[in-house]
């Protein structure tokens, strides 16, 4: 008998919505939509993962509750409550992978509009004003990567390519990793953020994570450094990034996630010097609905055969853990 499964989206619907209608016996359902459909089912696809919804429409009896959550993004934190955490019988997994290369493209594009002042150059084009300047080398230049799993370490790869002197840092202290040759644990991570020039933060959003940056990271860092957050918003506290900035500790920053998305129109970050910001975005590339899409098929097809699942995520520790 083919599995009961409840595809929660918003605005878009799965690709390859066909082919898993073909394996599963298939409801779409909005977010107030859910409580009507969630009890009873075999699996849930959260194609739209940026929701509360899941958590208040969870079934009160556990006999009742999906046997698997697939959340079709790299963070489970809306997932992470104790209904379904506590459920032995409850496999979540997540759409590790889909985003390593676009997000470190996007890193690497980020570390060169700040070493090259891009946003400075087309401010000066649309003013038509002719302003030569010197810019930076990035090659040489330090990079702390927190956050070890596949995203940062696709970081790791491709800014190490472009001749960026890369470290990690991470739970978990190695001297010698294939990606980040070094992992600074947190006895280590003080002096290491003094060294950096930059430090890319790609770890996931969880209790221990939460507001990891805070004002004492910050003015451990080098003098002139610059953040760049393509892991989650509440990982750095704001109003401490804010005032960094604004007494020049940092030369900048760039950011694509925030505590609040949108992005506060009152927020200073909009007009400081120095500061890119984007949508949450680093990971949306034209065809990655496409790839999330095929991603969770292949686990379908997976479930139905009997074979293990891909991207099983650590309930206890919120990510999904190597090896």
């Amino acid at each position: 008998m083919a599995d009961r499964l409840v595809v929660l989206y918003r605005d878009h619907l799965p690709p390859n919505r066909a082919r898993i209608e073909s394996l599963a016996e298939t409801v779409y359902a909005t977010e107030e939509e859910l409580p009507l459909f969630l009890p009873g089912a075999d699996a849930l696809l959260a194609w739209w993962p940026l929701t509360s919804a899941v958590a208040g429409a969870w079934p009160d009896d556990p006999a009742k509750a999906p046997r698997w959550v697939h959340v079709a993004a790299a963070g489970v934190e809306p997932f992470l409550f104790p209904a379904l955490t506590d459920n032995p019988e409850v496999v979540l997994t997540n759409a590790r992978g889909v985003y390593d290369r676009p997000i470190a493209e996007y890193v690497l594009g980020l570390i060169l509009s700040l070493a090259k002042d891009f946003p400075g150059t087309w401010e000066h084009q649309r003013r038509r004003e002719w302003r030569p300047s010197d810019s930076e080398r990035i090659g040489h230049r330090t990079v702390l990567v927190w956050g070890t799993g596949s995203i940062g370490r696709a970081v790791a790869r491709l800014l190490r390519a472009v001749g960026m002197r890369v470290s990690g840092a991470g739970r978990t202290p190695r001297a010698t990793d294939p990606d980040f040759g070094v992992v600074h644990g947190p006895a280590g991570l003080r002096e290491a953020l003094g060294e950096a020039d930059y430090v890319v933060l790609a770890a996931p959003l969880t209790p221990a994570t939460r507001g990891m940056v805070d004002a004492p990271v910050l003015a451990a860092m080098k003098r002139g450094a610059r953040l760049v957050n393509v892991g989650r918003g509440p990982l750095v506290d704001e109003q401490a990034l804010v005032d960094a900035l604004a007494q020049g500790r940092l030369a900048g920053a760039a950011l694509d996630v925030f505590t609040h998305e949108p992005l506060p129109t009152e927020s200073p970050l909009w007009e400081m010097p120095g500061v890119i910001i984007s949508p949450h975005t680093a990971g949306e590339v034209t065809d990655w609905r496409a790839d999330l899409g095929e991603l969770f098929l292949d686990n379908l097809l997976r479930r139905r055969e009997g074979r293990p699942l891909r991207n099983v995520v650590d309930k206890a520790l919120g990510y999904v853990v190597d090896g």
